[in-house]
C-alpha cells in the first residue's frame, strides 16, 4: 500500500453566488471520490474564491483558515436587514444624508486595524451548543460573543448616495455583513451588505479560481499540487535519514529556527510533513502527509 495520493491537493473555486459553500464540496466530492473540505465558507449570496483541499491536503486545512483575506464589497445605505444582507426581511428605514468624501473616509478610517465585531445572528457561530442561525429561525436573538479582527485596508472605490463599493482586505474571521451593518450605524442611517466577491484567500486569488461552470471536465488540470500549498511557510529539505524519521513521526535537529515557526518539510521534491520548531533546536513534524511505507509482504 502506497501512502502517496495523486489527488491530493488544493482546487481554487469561482463560486458563483446561489449555491452554498457545502453544495461546492458536494459536487468536487462525487467529481473526485476523495475526501474533500472547504478552508472557510462564503455565503451563498457571496461569490469568488474558494480553496478546497481534496485527498491528504485536507490535513492542512487549520493553516488555510487562519490566512487573510480580500473582498469587493456593495452595501446598501438607508436599511437594515435580519441578516446583515440583502436575503433578509428589511427591519429598518432611514434616510440618507448627504455625506461628503470626507466625512466618508474619517467614518471608514475608525474601522481599519484592530476592531471588535459580534457575528450575525444568521451565521454558523455556536452558541451554548446552538447554531446561531438555527435560534434566529426560532425568532430568538441571544448575547453573542465579540471577537477581534484586524482591517488591514478599507477602501471606498465608487460613492452614490445610497450604494457604496468597497475594496476590503481583512483578517480570517472577519464577518462583512457585520462590517456594512456597523459602517450603517456610524454614518447613522443603517446599511446592509449587498453583494461579496471574494478576491483572495491566503495565497490564491481570482485569476486561479476555476469557474464553477468548468469545475466538470477541467477539475484536474486546475488541482495545486501540495507542494505548491502554504509557500508562506520556510521551507526545510531533508536528507534521507531525516526523512526517514519524520516518515516516522520523529524529530530533526536545525539550528537557528525561531521558537514555535512553522515549516514545510521535504524530501526529494516531495512535502512529507509540516513541523513545528522547538526547544534545543528541535523540528518536530505536527502533521506527517506522507508517512512511512510498511515493508514489502505486510
Amino acid at each position: 500500500m502506497t501512502t502517496h495520493d495523486p489527488l491530493c491537493g488544493a482546487l481554487v473555486v469561482n463560486k458563483p453566488s446561489g449555491p452554498t459553500s457545502h453544495d461546492i464540496v458536494a459536487r468536487v466530492r462525487v467529481l473526485s471520490r476523495t475526501k474533500v473540505g472547504h478552508t472557510g465558507t462564503l455565503d451563498p449570496l457571496a461569490s469568488g474564491v474558494l480553496p478546497l483541499l481534496l485527498g491528504s491536503a485536507t490535513r492542512l486545512t487549520r493553516f488555510f483558515q487562519v490566512s487573510d483575506k480580500e473582498y469587493l464589497a456593495e452595501i446598501q445605505l438607508g436599511q437594515t436587514t435580519d441578516t446583515l444582507d440583502g436575503e433578509g426581511e428589511v427591519l429598518k428605514e432611514s434616510p440618507v444624508p448627504e455625506i461628503s468624501p470626507q466625512k466618508a473616509d474619517e467614518v471608514l478610517s475608525k474601522f481599519t486595524g484592530e476592531i471588535m465585531q459580534q457575528p450575525p445572528m444568521f451565521s454558523a457561530v455556536k452558541v451554548g451548543g446552538k447554531k446561531l442561525y438555527q435560534l434566529a429561525r426560532q425568532g430568538r436573538e441571544v448575547e453573542r460573543p465579540w471577537r477581534q479582527v484586524t482591517i488591514h485596508r478599507l477602501e471606498l472605490l465608487r460613492q452614490e448616495r445610497e450604494i457604496w463599493n468597497l475594496s476590503v482586505g481583512c483578517s480570517a474571521g472577519t464577518y462583512i455583513r457585520t462590517l456594512a451593518h456597523d459602517i450603517g450605524e456610524a454614518l447613522g442611517c443603517g446599511a446592509y451588505l449587498r453583494k461579496l466577491q471574494r478576491t483572495r484567500s491566503g495565497c490564491f486569488d481570482l485569476s486561479q479560481a476555476l469557474p464553477f461552470e468548468g469545475i466538470e471536465n477541467q477539475w484536474r488540470d486546475h488541482l495545486y499540487p501540495m507542494e505548491e500549498l502554504l509557500p508562506e511557510l520556510p521551507r526545510i529539505d531533508l536528507d534521507e535519514p531525516e526523512a526517514v524519521r519524520v516518515r516516522h513521526g520523529n524529530g530533526i535537529s536545525r539550528s537557528g529556527t525561531v521558537h514555535d515557526n512553522f515549516f514545510r518539510l521535504f524530501h526529494q521534491q516531495q512535502l512529507l510533513a509540516i513541523g513545528q520548531s522547538g526547544p534545543a533546536d528541535q523540528v518536530r513534524p505536527v502533521i506527517v502527509l506522507r508517512g512511512a511505507q510498511p515493508e514489502e509482504g505486510k
